[in-house]
């Protein structure tokens, strides 16, 4: 029976996506296993999981599709990783108006140059910044062209809550870090969850839990393109 093709995972709050992968591995016995774009391990939501070689060879092609989050981020309290998992930098007793949180966020909307922020995995002359942050190094990084859509739903201090829709190369962290900065608060992301990769949409994700489940089949619930 086939066990390769895409198989979209909601993935848990504290899970890597390195670790899917070794899930997926044990369950199709199958190496040649990837997906299109990573999650933090804080952040849940849609993975497009690869199974097989025919469908890692097209991360590419689903890489370079818009993504969709829900994020909270945190306003009066930044850290060094721009999110929860971070140590605090800063805080701030600021309390930004609504109004001044809508015009903020109007600076994020269409295309804008982002830094990428040091723990990541993006490489400078073939280093992980995060290899190099947990050093304490810190390098130039040059400001990346990404493209945003932002929905505010909720602003209640110290948390906002917002929707984003953007290009590939996105760091939701970033753009938390330099929202506060812009509303001299400071923040961080508090949560994220990916709803959406490219056509993809979380509805259709299959919860990470099933993954440990002895009587899941893995093969009706892959998709094929």
């Amino acid at each position: 029976m086939k066990n390769s093709g895409i198989l979209l995972v909601n993935k848990e709050a504290g899970s890597t996506s390195f670790h899917l992968v070794s899930l997926l591995r044990k369950l199709t016995r199958i190496q040649k296993i990837g997906h299109a774009g990573t999650l933090d391990p804080f952040a849940t939501g849609v993975m497009v999981m690869l199974i097989g070689q025919e469908y890692t060879r097209k991360s590419n092609e689903f890489l370079l599709c818009d993504k969709q989050y829900r994020a909270i981020v945190h306003l009066g309290v930044s850290t060094d990783t721009y999110d929860i998992d971070g140590q605090e930098t800063a805080r701030s007793e600021v309390v930004p108006t609504l109004t001044q949180v809508e015009n903020a966020l109007r600076a994020f909307q269409g295309e804008i140059l982002q830094t990428p922020p040091m723990f990541s995995a993006k490489k400078i002359q073939g280093q992980k910044l995060y290899d190099l942050a947990r050093q304490g190094i810190s390098v130039e990084r040059q400001p990346v062209k990404v493209k945003l859509s932002i929905q505010l739903i909720c602003y209640a201090y110290p948390e906002l809550e917002i929707l984003i829709d953007c290009s590939k190369g996105t760091y939701i962290r970033s753009l938390a870090h330099d929202l506060g900065n812009l509303l001299g608060t400071g923040a961080h992301l508090s949560l994220l969850t990916r709803t959406k990769s490219g056509a993809f949409t979380l509805e259709k994700c299959v919860p990470q839990s099933q993954l440990h489940n002895a009587s899941f089949d893995l093969t009706k619930e892959l998709l094929y393109v």
